[in-house]
């Protein structure tokens, strides 16, 4: 090699190192600053952003509450909040923002499973831990990846209280209909449903979709009474559609053992305000509820409507508590470093508004934490836990007056 070459090559030495030095110095400079920037990746624009907003207001809210308090050790948790538009691109757009421009320590929010399965293999690559509040694909904590974490039980689970109910109080139903909304999602809870009910030996003798928006769902809903199911389960996301496929059921004297309501359109307030005493015995799986025996589970539903007028839902609890195990995390994590958190957060053993909250191994997944859910049931105006038993709040009325 000639002299010439060796000047060049050290020259490029020199510069390799010293952009390396610059990097580091700067990413130590953005942990040690005054504040602890925290990415949060939400759908604030699309068909989520409505979920997504309420998760926005309720990662503000706790890290106000947090900072109130005192910070973390002094310091402020301040959120970045990115829009993921609900698009898996703009979702990998904005994870790369958050790490190489803003700095951020760790992540959180992924609410869709499409956007957040584009966005948690850039994490893993970058090695920043991104603690999953609302994703629900059970991939996504099945590859082994030592950075990403999940708060919320997986879509496999959501099921599971419903089947216990059958299996040990409603054990006389044996047949079920199934009317869904025609949509991808709702599609999709439909077959779940309907592969529960055939794992449990349920004859299905009605399965039929239907146009969200619809003015009278009685044609339908005459189809299935004279089929005379134990089990009506209906699903929406619409909370209008829900209440009025409840009061035609009513009006036509559709009387199952047991009606069963999909989370989402049937476990909001406005369901019962809209279907009023129609609501009466109607029950649904869901993920959690202002009602669970949980530290500030009542106070933070409270705080969210006196603010917002509107109840925050399992998603705002889901965001809230994902922002209660980050700062709890970041407390304890004496170097603030992306792999010291990470190590922080895999450590974690505390109650959140959400539920208990402990990263484990089980089936396929690992640092997935462990949760039940729940089967309320509308009781006069109010939604009830039912089950499981330890958990009620009341007793079910089962099977449903006729």
């Amino acid at each position: 090699m000639c002299e010439q070459e060796m000047i060049l090559l050290k020259k490029a030495v020199i510069g390799i190192t010293y952009f390396a030095l610059l990097s580091g110095f700067m990413l130590a400079s953005a942990w040690a600053a005054d504040s602890i920037k925290i990415g949060v990746l939400l759908p604030l624009t699309g068909s989520n952003a409505k979920s997504g907003i309420i998760q926005k207001k309720s990662v503000l809210m706790a890290a106000d509450e947090i900072n109130a308090a005192g910070g973390i050790n002094g310091k402020k948790i301040e959120p970045i909040i990115e829009d993921t538009q609900g698009k898996p691109d703009a979702g990998r757009g904005a994870i790369e923002k958050l790490i190489t421009r803003d700095n951020v320590l760790l992540i959180g929010g992924g609410f869709s499973s499409s956007v957040t399965w584009a966005t948690i293999s850039i994490a893993q690559q970058k090695k920043i831990a991104f603690l999953v509040n609302s994703a629900s694909a059970d991939k996504i904590t099945e590859q082994d990846w030592d950075y990403i974490f999940r708060l919320n039980q997986p879509i496999s689970e959501h099921l599971e209280t419903l089947e216990s109910f059958i299996k040990k109080v409603a054990t006389d139903i044996k047949s079920v209909a199934i009317v869904h909304a025609n949509s991808l999602k709702s599609s999709s809870e439909a077959r779940k449903f309907f592969k529960k009910a055939g794992a449990l030996g349920l004859k299905m003798v009605v399965k039929e979709s239907f146009e969200t928006g619809a003015d009278d769902f009685r044609p339908l809903l005459t189809r299935v009474k004279a089929k005379n199911p134990d089990l009506l389960y209906m699903v929406t996301d619409d909370v209008s559609d829900a209440a009025l496929l409840t009061r035609h059921s009513r009006e036509l004297k559709l009387n199952p053992k047991l009606f069963v309501g999909s989370a989402t359109g049937f476990a909001r307030p406005g369901f019962t305000n809209n279907a009023g005493t129609a609501s009466n015995y109607v029950a649904c799986a869901t993920l959690w509820n202002a009602s669970v025996p949980y530290p500030g589970a009542k106070e933070y539903n409270q705080k969210f409507i006196a603010k917002y007028n509107t109840p925050p839902t399992y998603h705002g609890a889901q965001a809230y508590a994902a922002m209660q195990v980050i700062a709890d995390a970041l407390k304890r994590t004496k170097v603030l470093t992306p792999a010291k958190v990470r190590d922080a957060l895999a450590k974690t053993k505390m109650t959140t508004v959400f539920g208990p909250v402990k990263f484990i191994s089980y089936n396929k997944k690992s640092r997935q934490n462990k949760l039940p859910t729940y089967l309320v049931q509308w009781i006069d105006g109010k939604a009830e836990i039912v089950w499981p038993k330890h958990l009620a709040t009341k007793k079910a009325i089962y099977p449903a007056p006729k």
